[in-house]
C-alpha cells in the first residue's frame, strides 16, 4: 500500500495542505475543531511522519464511571492523539466498564496513562503491570508513583489571592460534592489565601442527596453571612450558582462575583460569561505522551517517581468585579497564569 501523504489528508478533509501541516504539528492558526477533524483522518488513513520508528503502544485508561470530567477527558485525549502523530507512536483509548478486559489491555501496551482511576482493584493492575505508568487524579501524596495532574491547590490560592485584592471578605466556597479531592485541594488553596488577612471569611457549601445549592445557601443567609464573592469548584456549579443568585434579585457581578473552575464549554454560554480557571487538558495530554515516550526510550530513565503539574490559567470575563463599595485598583485585563 502506497505511503499516506499530507496530500491525501488534506483532500480526505477538504482543507489545504498547510492547514493539514499546522494542525498535525500542533501550530497556531488552526482551530481546534479543525486540528481535531485531520487527527481523526490522519488516524483513520494510517498517516504517519517519515521516518517515525514503530512498534511504541501507550494504552490511555480513563474512569468510566467518572461524570464530571467528560469534557476534560476529551481535551486529554486530543492532546494524546496530537502528540502520538508527531512522536511516532500509536495510542489506544479504554475505559473501566471493561474490567475484565483490563489484563488483555495491559499485556498489549508497553506504557500506561491512567486517568482519574480510583478503583482499588485496577490500580493495583497497573501498579503491578510492570510498564512505564503515569497517573492522572486519584493518588495518595506519598504513593511510589509518577503523576501529571493540573495546580489544583496553586489555583484556589490564586482565586484566593484574586477576589481579596478586589475588596472581598466574604466568600463561598461552592463545593457540591464533598468526597472529590480536587475540590478539596481547591478549598485547601483558598482556606490559605484567606489566612494571610484575618477579617476574611468563607462558607464551605457542600450538599448530598438531601439538599441542594439552594437550602445550604439559604443556611448562609438565615445564620447573617452575606458573602460577595462565590468561588465553584466547576463551571457546572458556577452555572447553578448564577441561577440560583439571579433567581434571589442579586446582581453579577455588581452584588456578586463568581468564578468557575475548567473553562469548558459551558463558561462562555453563560450570561455574564464566566470567569474561570482554565484546566488545559490537551496539554496534560501531550505532556504525559512525552513522558511516557521518554522513559521508554532511555534505558537508564531514573527509577525515582516524578510529580509533573500543569498550570491551571485564571481567565476574566464579565462575571466578577469588584466588592460593592470597594473602591480599589481598576481590574486588570487578560489572563493569569498560574
Amino acid at each position: 500500500m502506497s505511503r499516506i501523504t499530507l496530500q491525501n489528508i488534506a483532500s480526505e478533509t477538504g482543507l489545504s495542505k498547510f492547514a493539514v501541516s499546522r494542525a498535525l504539528a500542533g501550530k497556531s492558526g488552526v482551530s481546534e475543531d479543525t486540528r481535531n477533524k485531520v487527527i481523526d483522518a490522519a488516524e483513520r488513513l494510517g498517516y504517519r511522519r517519515t521516518g517515525e520508528p514503530e512498534g511504541c503502544v501507550v494504552a490511555a485508561i480513563f474512569d468510566a464511571r467518572d461524570q464530571f470530567n467528560g469534557e476534560q477527558h476529551m481535551q486529554v485525549q486530543s492532546g494524546l492523539q496530537s502528540e502520538a502523530l508527531k512522536c511516532g507512536c500509536t495510542v489506544r483509548m479504554h475505559w473501566t466498564h471493561d474490567t475484565d478486559d483490563l489484563p488483555r489491555v495491559i499485556s498489549d501496551c508497553h506504557a500506561i496513562l491512567a486517568v482519574n482511576i480510583a478503583a482499588p482493584e485496577s490500580v493495583a493492575l497497573l501498579r503491578d503491570s510492570g510498564k512505564p505508568l503515569l497517573q492522572s487524579g486519584w493518588f495518595d501524596v506519598l504513593d511510589p508513583v509518577s503523576t501529571i495532574n493540573g495546580t489544583d491547590h496553586a489555583s484556589g490560592h490564586a482565586v484566593g489571592s484574586y477576589l481579596l485584592e478586589r475588596g472581598h471578605r466574604e466568600i463561598v466556597y461552592v463545593h457540591g460534592d464533598a468526597h472529590l479531592r480536587g475540590r478539596r485541594k481547591r478549598l485547601n488553596g483558598l482556606r490559605e489565601a484567606l489566612y494571610e488577612v484575618p477579617e476574611a471569611r468563607y462558607h464551605d457549601l457542600w450538599w448530598d442527596a438531601s439538599s441542594s445549592f439552594t437550602s445550604r445557601m439559604n443556611d448562609v443567609l438565615a445564620a447573617g453571612g452575606r458573602p460577595t464573592a462565590f468561588f465553584c469548584a466547576t463551571d457546572g456549579l458556577a452555572i447553578t450558582a448564577i441561577s440560583d443568585l439571579l433567581a434571589r434579585g442579586w446582581k453579577i457581578p455588581q452584588d456578586a462575583s463568581v468564578i468557575g473552575f475548567g473553562d469548558f464549554s459551558a463558561a462562555q454560554q453563560v450570561r455574564p460569561a464566566l470567569t474561570t480557571m482554565k484546566v488545559h487538558g490537551q496539554h496534560i495530554g501531550r505532556s504525559a505522551l512525552r513522558h511516557l515516550i521518554a522513559r521508554l526510550r532511555t534505558p537508564d530513565w531514573p527509577s525515582y517517581p516524578v510529580q509533573l503539574l500543569i498550570p491551571h490559567t485564571l481567565v476574566e470575563r464579565a462575571s466578577t468585579g469588584p466588592a460593592p463599595g470597594f473602591a480599589g485598583p481598576a481590574t486588570p485585563d487578560g489572563a493569569q497564569r498560574i
